[in-house]
């Protein structure tokens, strides 16, 4: 039994009951966001409850079924499905079954020595104690320097904002700017995290539209068309997670000048990627254009150059009197991140680069394998990604839907990969690869895929 569903089972979950109808929990998963909009009912039944409880002495009545109550948001929040089909990999492995894991978005390298013994000395030096919720100084005047060095931003300490992995950034951000009705230009397909958050605060998404054809660029006038009085954050992302698009310095100026059209409109950009584009490109900030450092915030971290995802450590670079509100968002949450976490950053961004531009250097011979490969494969077409560690081939060519496949891919080949859909509507037709996975196994998956529909 996959490990979700013995946990249900365990806690005695029956159901999970919308007023437009009853659905079972692996179908609920399966959707995603889910769209009900009335109050949620678990029920636990009364033998989860006397598993939990000391036996009685005596025999009690029974009481009615205990039925807690789920606020009407929970509807609106969505997932990342990339840690599902993880599960379910590791599940099939565990009954015998080979599987090449080209599902989640890691670096398969371990973190730099000299930033795991930052970290391990940092504990031994007792930095095991409650932070400033905004982050340690010495951390913030690091990436206060990293800003000065990779995009030539003069940044102070207090325009800082150290969290516990990037995505508090996107949660604080959305939480502290969007109220309900507010709308929100996200990357659709993109990190499924945004239109989460989105419509967990009440914004309304507005989606984003790219050109496969031409390595899914940003549809730049329809961006722009589309930014009005009502929208308050435009999210973009680049290089993108999960096509491995770039945004060029003309587009984020044509977007920049309709920005500072509208006197409310504030934007996030997610660079975590900023530091794996390929071909000799450099990666462009918006926020060092005329006019846009007081209204961008920088998310960023160190999970993708660092290789440091599980270290959880990511942070924010905004208006001095924004990051204040950040913060207090984090004070109400999190309260801080951790101190040796804060000081094995400072060694990776003040130490030698020459571990994460090696993993770079990696990762572009890894893009040209997969791309070569899944463009052999028979109804598949790969465009070139141009930054990240994703490919994102269009499959509509196989017939067969994105969802579909995936499952198909994982069951029947023994390759887990992401659909398309997990990404937002637009990403129907179309898969996601990571590569950040060996040579051997990019070449393993390219035969399996290559046995299973055939060659072109």
């Amino acid at each position: 039994m996959p490990p979700a569903k013995a946990s249900a089972v365990a806690l005695g979950i029956r159901r999970v009951r919308f007023a437009s109808g009853t659905f079972g929990m692996d179908r609920a998963r399966a959707q995603g966001l889910t769209r009900a909009r009335e109050t949620s009912l678990i029920r636990l039944s009364s033998r989860a409850r006397t598993a939990r409880a000391p036996a009685p002495s005596a025999p009690q009545p029974r009481d009615p079924s205990l039925m807690i109550r789920l606020a009407k948001r929970m509807a609106d929040l969505g997932t990342e499905t990339a840690f599902e089909v993880l599960a379910r990999a590791k599940a099939l492995e565990a009954q015998g079954r080979s599987i090449v894991h080209l599902q989640i978005g890691e670096p398969d390298f371990d973190t730099p020595a000299h930033v795991v013994e930052a970290g391990a000395q940092a504990l031994r030096n007792g930095h095991t104690h409650y932070t400033p919720s905004p982050g340690i100084p010495e951390l913030r005047d690091a990436i206060a320097e990293e800003m000065k060095k990779t995009r030539g931003l003069a940044v102070a300490r207090d325009e800082v904002v150290v969290t516990p992995g990037g995505k508090p950034i996107l949660f604080n951000v959305i939480l502290v700017l969007v109220d309900p009705g507010d709308e929100v230009s996200y990357p659709n397909p993109g990190f499924p995290i945004y239109e989460s958050m989105i419509r967990f605060v009440g914004g309304k998404p507005v989606p984003q539209r790219f050109d496969a054809a031409k390595g899914f660029e940003l549809d730049v006038d329809g961006l722009i068309a589309s930014l009005n009085e009502k929208t308050k954050l435009l999210i973009l992302n680049s290089p993108s997670n999960p096509t491995g698009g770039v945004i060029r310095r003309a587009e984020l100026e044509r977007i920049a000048e309709r920005v500072r059209e509208l006197p409310n409109l504030v934007v996030l950009s997610d660079e975590i990627y900023s530091r794996l584009v390929y071909d000799g490109e450099k990666h462009f900030s918006i926020a060092t254009l005329p006019g846009m450092r007081e209204r961008t915030i920088i998310l960023d971290g160190f999970s993708k150059t660092y290789a440091m995802t599980g270290w959880r450590l990511g942070y924010g670079v905004m208006p001095a009197d924004l990051a204040k509100m950040v913060a207090k968002i984090t004070t109400n949450s999190t309260s801080c991140t951790a101190g040796f976490t804060q000081m094995a950053g400072v060694a990776a961004l003040r130490g030698p680069q020459d571990s994460a531009e090696a993993m770079c250097r990696e990762f572009d011979k890894r893009r040209k394998i997969i791309v070569d490969g899944l463009n052999s494969v028979k109804g598949f077409h790969c465009a070139t990604p141009k930054g990240a560690f994703y490919a994102f081939p269009d499959v509509r060519g196989t017939g067969r839907k994105s969802k579909e496949l995936e499952g198909a891919l994982l069951d029947e080949c023994g390759v887990a990969c992401l659909s398309g859909t997990s990404f937002g509507a637009s990403g129907e037709g179309f898969l996601r690869f990571s590569y950040a996975n060996s040579v051997a196994n990019l070449e393993e998956a390219i035969r399996r895929l290559r046995a299973y529909f055939g060659t072109q």
